[in-house]
């Protein structure tokens, strides 16, 4: 009898435990739900159209093409400074071709401030030298400088493409894109073989490759008429690029021109759950915040804005980087817009005093087979959603605008109560390393500002990887926020 009484009181305190967690404790939990098969399909769709946008946009200004494109098919129009703005209109607006600005107007007075996500679309990659081409050993090559941090031996011995702007001497632009078709010729940096690579292995990672030594072979046929010909490597490949483009050697000293992996964007894994792509930092945030811009369909009561800046990787500077005041321009003008008459500074400082903003980064997913870099407690997981960061930085949060806990509660209790599911965490462990966003930009012109975005598998990396339901379900955050944030 006693034995069942006791059995009786341990079931009782268990379930009190129970009920008792439920109530107090906070979990994230993997959001694949294989039986909701109108989810499953949902998420799989909306992953095809990220695919298309990733191949379409290797660079800043192709992504900015690629948005201009999708915002145009889904009547948006471009923003004239001059005209008025009411509810429902949609606008946009680039900045330089490497930036844009895009939003849809709401029923509110602009003084009470817009709802914003931002995001960046330029990526780790390899940038020519401003003079890059020479002939050496019977061989035609390009001299690079990387931008942003990579680390450099993933760029050798793999297939490059060359993508870029080149304007000519009489002023008319011509548009680079070789290595993405499948009858196009593909570009490589070498590497050296292990036989002769005794002394190269015994240097650290970061000096395997050296910056100097990526190189990107483009040829080595010469120029007929034998060896008298001076540089006669490099000037057949000269003379193709003038028949093809009109290209001088000149032309390419004053150019933009980038090499990226040529590789196109997969489905990775037997169930086809993750993508894996170059440049998903950040153009994986930009899409899902386009996306949930351009499938608005209710009226708007505040203006919904996304801000895609260029020139995250390197610091944020730059006319067209998220310090440039070209972007709190733009904003500016659009207020007076949608006043129809010229608003004071007080007004204008209103306005950017009472917006919202996400400030849409990747962040490292917790990859098991290098979890010493991270606090699995406080780390994001690819599969659990949208991750939030309170703050960013490295080494005593150097580098963050730390958000107020005012408005991380406001801004995830929104998803709660809309049933999103979110994360939180920060970028790997403690003096580890760490990173910033342009959070702290925004943070700057007093804009309440949170970090977040989707957790990224081989970040910087040639082909980073990201679960399909972070990508969804991240779009599905992001429409909430421009819906309901403060309306």
């Amino acid at each position: 009898m006693s034995e069942q009484v006791d059995k009786k009181q341990e079931d009782k305190r268990k379930e009190q435990a129970d009920e008792l967690r439920k109530q107090l404790t906070f979990t994230f939990k993997n959001l694949w739900d294989p039986e909701n098969e109108e989810e499953m399909k949902a998420v799989m769709a909306f992953c095809e159209d990220y695919k298309v946008a990733l191949d379409e946009g290797k660079t800043e200004r192709e992504f900015v093409d690629y948005a201009q494109a999708l915002l145009e098919a889904e009547g948006f129009r471009e923003y004239d400074s001059a005209g008025q703005l009411k509810a429902g209109d949609r606008v946009y607006e680039t900045v330089h071709g490497k930036g844009l600005i895009a939003a849809v107007i709401g029923s509110q007075s602009p003084l009470e401030g817009f709802n914003l996500i931002g995001a960046h679309v330029d990526s780790p990659r390899l940038d020519l030298k401003p003079n890059p081409m020479y002939e050496s050993d019977d061989l035609t090559l390009l001299k690079t400088h990387y931008y942003g941090g990579i680390k450099k031996y993933h760029w050798v011995a793999v297939p490059l493409a060359i993508h870029g702007v080149v304007i000519l001497k009489d002023g008319t632009t011509v548009k680079l894109r070789v290595g993405e078709e499948p009858t196009d010729p593909v570009f490589t940096i070498t590497d050296l073989l292990p036989h002769l690579g005794a002394d190269q292995m015994k240097k650290k990672a970061s000096e395997v490759i050296e910056g100097e030594d990526l190189n990107v072979l483009i040829g080595g046929i010469p120029f007929p008429g034998g060896e008298d010909i001076k540089e006669r490597f490099k000037l057949a490949i000269l003379k193709l690029l003038y028949d093809t483009y009109g290209i001088r050697e000149r032309d390419l000293m004053t150019g933009e021109i980038e090499i990226v992996p040529a590789a196109k964007a997969r489905c990775v894994g037997f169930d086809r759950a993750f993508i894996g792509a170059y440049g998903q930092d950040d153009r994986i945030c930009a899409f899902t915040a386009l996306r949930a811009l351009t499938d608005l369909t209710e009226p708007l009561k505040r203006t919904a804005m996304v801000i895609l800046y260029d020139k995250e990787e390197t610091g944020s500077g730059g006319i067209t980087g998220a310090r440039s005041q070209l972007f709190p321009s733009i904003q500016k003008r659009m207020v007076r817009s949608i006043l129809g008459r010229e608003p004071s500074a007080i007004e204008l400082q209103d306005n950017i005093e009472m917006s919202s903003m996400l400030s849409s980064d990747v962040t490292n997913a917790y990859d098991p087979t290098f979890a010493s870099v991270s606090d699995p407690q406080n780390n994001s997981y690819a599969g659990r959603g949208i991750a939030f960061f309170k703050y960013t930085g490295a080494r005593g949060k150097g580098g963050t605008s730390d958000a107020n806990a005012e408005y991380f509660n406001e801004v995830t209790r929104l998803l709660d109560e809309n049933d999103v599911p979110w994360q939180t965490g920060e970028l790997g462990r403690v003096d580890q390393g760490g990173g910033g966003t342009v959070a702290i930009y925004q943070a700057d012109l007093g804009i309440s500002v949170i970090d977040c975005g989707v957790p990224v598998l081989c970040m910087h990396s040639c082909f980073e990887l990201a679960s399909k339901i972070d990508v969804y379900k991240t779009y599905v955050a992001y429409k909430v926020f421009f819906e309901k944030m403060r309306s």
